[in-house]
């Protein structure tokens, strides 16, 4: 069953807003067994809309749209879709009750423009907008089935799997599956590299890929004559991708690094301390991020300057004016200091030059030093990331080598 997925706003043709649900929607579409051929985005333009929706609806058979739905004069998608249909707009007392006891809620009074949110092109299904203001809609355009969301990517993806899937999932020719793995280690030339020939050795399997720096997620997706058969085929193509990728495959599906790590922890029943300084707290914002961080991470010390690494972690002032604060010593140091203080099983250090200034011929923007510290010792690692690019790009990569490190010794 062929999709489309078009995104409608000037902040995304004047490049003002990156489009992230573009990608999100047309990853769910093909996780649902969706062949989605086109994407497309259009400015704030009554005129361009209708004509790319024409356009989709004379070859997809599912539309899934987003943005436009907004209070404002520029949201004008639901006057395109009526226009483009001939009908009028209607408004439906449901919708606008709804967003009525939205503003009642937070003590605001809802102005008319809010008012407008509630009027969509007549005979139109309402999808009804749980954590906004903006319900989407969806109508008939020809042979096509057109489902319509607001912009904000919360609102979407909440609207998406609570309205949109059951109403499209029927559609689906239920002829796929596809499997995504998450890696880190290898750049996207090299995982190619190692995964030539498998579409020529499981035939009906596409590999795809998807680079993230500094992951790279492989995507293998399998279509045979019903589900279960893709289901067999994609399976035994994912057996041999892990095989070949081997321990760059960190997890699958919405995993994430951080995520992983903490589970490793978790798992072991492991207390982590974090001592950081040219990541300036990047380490500990992404453990944070994940739910439940509190089971194992006892403290992060931003330990940016010399003064608090000495008084913060108790390294010596002689260890960093005979070696350096970027040194394998002082790293060492740092994670000892942030163990002892703490009491954690594990303590992650990470002293570097970030650039774009700093550097020194030997020791080089790009230079980092890393270490974990543990009853049974402290492991230090020299890492050099020069060639990766800018300050957050090295920044990046040094946070993930260093949960690779905690990770590792998760692992014994």
């Amino acid at each position: 069953m062929t999709c489309a997925v078009f995104c409608i706003g000037t902040e995304l043709t004047r490049g003002e807003l990156v489009d992230t649900n573009g990608p999100w929607l047309a990853a769910a579409l093909t996780d649902l067994g969706f062949e989605v051929t086109e994407k497309a985005t259009v400015d704030d333009d009554r005129a361009r809309i209708i004509a790319t929706l024409k356009r989709l609806a004379g070859w997809a058979r599912v539309i899934v749209c987003t943005g436009g739905l907004g209070p404002t004069t520029d949201d004008m998608t639901s006057d395109a879709v009526a226009e483009a249909l001939g009908v009028p707009l209607e408004r439906d007392e449901g919708s606008l009750d709804a967003i009525r006891r939205r503003f009642e809620k937070i003590g605001r009074t809802m102005s008319e423009s809010n008012a407008k949110q509630a009027d969509f092109p007549r005979g139109a299904d309402v999808l009804a907008n749980p954590i906004g203001t903006a319900p989407g809609f969806s109508v008939r355009i020809g042979e096509a089935t057109a489902l319509f969301m607001p912009g904000v990517p919360r609102e979407m993806k909440r609207m998406f799997d609570e309205q949109v899937v059951p109403r499209i999932r029927p559609l689906a020719p239920n002829d796929s599956h596809q499997v995504r793995l998450r890696t880190f280690g290898l750049p996207e030339s090299v995982v190619g590299e190692r995964l030539a020939g498998i579409e020529e050795t499981f035939a009906g399997v596409t590999i795809g890929y998807r680079a993230h720096f500094p992951e790279i997620e492989v995507k293998v997706l399998a279509r045979a004559r019903d589900e279960a058969s893709a289901h067999s085929l994609c399976d035994a193509a994912t057996l041999e991708v892990r095989k070949r990728l081997a321990d760059v495959v960190y997890g699958d599906g919405d995993d994430t690094f951080a995520g992983v790590v903490g589970r490793a922890l978790r798992s072991r029943g492991y207390t982590l301390a974090i001592a950081e300084s040219c990541t300036g707290g990047l380490v500990g914002h992404m453990l944070t991020r994940e739910p439940g961080a509190s089971d194992f991470l006892l403290v992060d010390a931003v330990t940016y300057a010399n003064s608090a690494k000495t008084q913060l972690l108790g390294v010596e002032e002689d260890v960093l004016r005979g070696h350096g604060a970027v040194s394998a010593e002082v790293a060492a140091a740092m994670a000892e200091g942030v163990r002892r203080v703490s009491g954690a099983d594990l303590a992650l250090s990470l002293t570097g030059v970030a650039g774009p200034t700093g550097g020194t011929e030997e020791k080089p923007v790009g230079t980092v030093f890393l270490a974990v510290a543990s009853q049974k010792g402290t492991i230090v690692k020299h890492r050099l990331l020069a060639s990766f690019g800018d300050r957050v790009m090295i920044q990046t990569l040094a946070s993930y080598a260093g949960l690779q490190l905690v990770r590792e010794a998760c692992a014994g």
